[in-house]
């Protein structure tokens, strides 16, 4: 695959997953009844839907900044993959196995989008910390 298709891969995932968490932690932020009615019925308590939504807005933000903060692009993936996964065995648990179709989806999507992040940006540009 050529750099130039893995590079529109890339840039088209972090697109879609950063309009994706945008949108949810913008509901979240600004106390969207739909965001809020799921995540309450999915046991979550109020404050953590705040901090939730505080580090979406901060991934998306580091996620769309080209070609810096590569190492905490890596902790944004991890955060969000997390997220990916409580949303769906919470609604699993809870709701039904139809109501975790989006997070199928979500995982999906994020998962090409870090492939591709990684065949961008190899294991070889972490610098040690000691020389």
């Amino acid at each position: 695959m050529t750099t130039k298709k893995v590079k529109t891969i890339y840039w088209i995932g972090a697109a879609l997953t950063s309009l994706w968490f945008a949108a949810s932690g913008f509901g979240e932020l600004t106390k969207n009844q739909f965001v809020w009615d799921i995540t309450l019925k999915l046991g979550y308590p109020p404050h953590f839907i705040y901090i939730l939504g505080v580090a979406k807005i901060t991934g998306v933000a580091v996620l769309l900044t080209p070609n810096k903060f590569l190492r905490l692009k890596e902790w944004v993936f991890a955060g969000i993959f997390f997220d990916i996964i409580f949303a769906f065995l919470s609604k699993l648990a809870v709701l039904n196995f139809a109501a975790t179709a989006d997070a199928i989806v979500a995982f999906i999507m994020v998962s090409v989008t870090y492939i591709m992040f990684r065949k961008l940006y190899p294991a070889a540009y972490v610098k040690p910390a000691i020389a």
